[in-house]
């Protein structure tokens, strides 16, 4: 068994995800020695807020995904669960009350300015590119009920605004 990581090696991780971080340009809080809070853009998926935490043994990642479903909860977690087959180096996990996260683990070893770059890309991209499905198979109902809301506003809008 391996022993825990020591503060030298803890310290040149944290300058070296530090760095890569800068580099990449992405916004970020250094929350403490090896633990930084990520903030990833996306287009359907706005934002995504990612940890990179060095753990005694691996690099952690865990990026908020979306809340329980609230209806087609098994539909939901088959969908996301099919798209963990065509991951790297993250894939969607539940917690305990069932919302759900990318998540994964990556060695020491293989921490470079370049991997750190290709999970957050992976993690950015699997985000964004399954949002707009698992929210429309899990929230369909509250979508339908938000399109309607939408409809009557609009055409109480366009209403008044005629003229008599």
């Amino acid at each position: 068994m391996m022993a825990p990581i020591d503060a030298t090696e803890r310290e040149r991780l944290d300058t070296l995800i530090a760095n890569a971080l800068a580099d990449l340009e992405l916004a970020f809080e250094h929350v403490d020695t090896g633990s930084f809070l990520v903030t990833l853009e996306g287009e359907h998926k706005l934002r995504t807020m990612t940890w990179l935490v060095v753990q005694d043994h691996t690099l952690f990642v865990e990026a908020f995904f979306m809340r329980k479903p609230a209806e087609n909860v098994a539909g939901t977690y088959g969908f996301l669960l099919g798209r963990n087959a065509r991951t790297y180096g993250v894939h969607f996990s539940i917690d305990r009350v069932g919302d759900i996260f990318l998540t994964g683990q990556v060695p020491h070893a293989a921490i470079t300015a370049e991997e750190i770059d290709r999970l957050l890309g992976c993690v950015g991209t699997y985000a964004d590119e399954n949002f707009d499905p698992a929210i429309a198979l899990g929230f369909a109902s509250a979508i339908e009920r938000e399109k309607a809301w939408r409809a009557k506003l609009a055409a109480d809008v366009g209403g008044a605004a005629e003229p008599a």
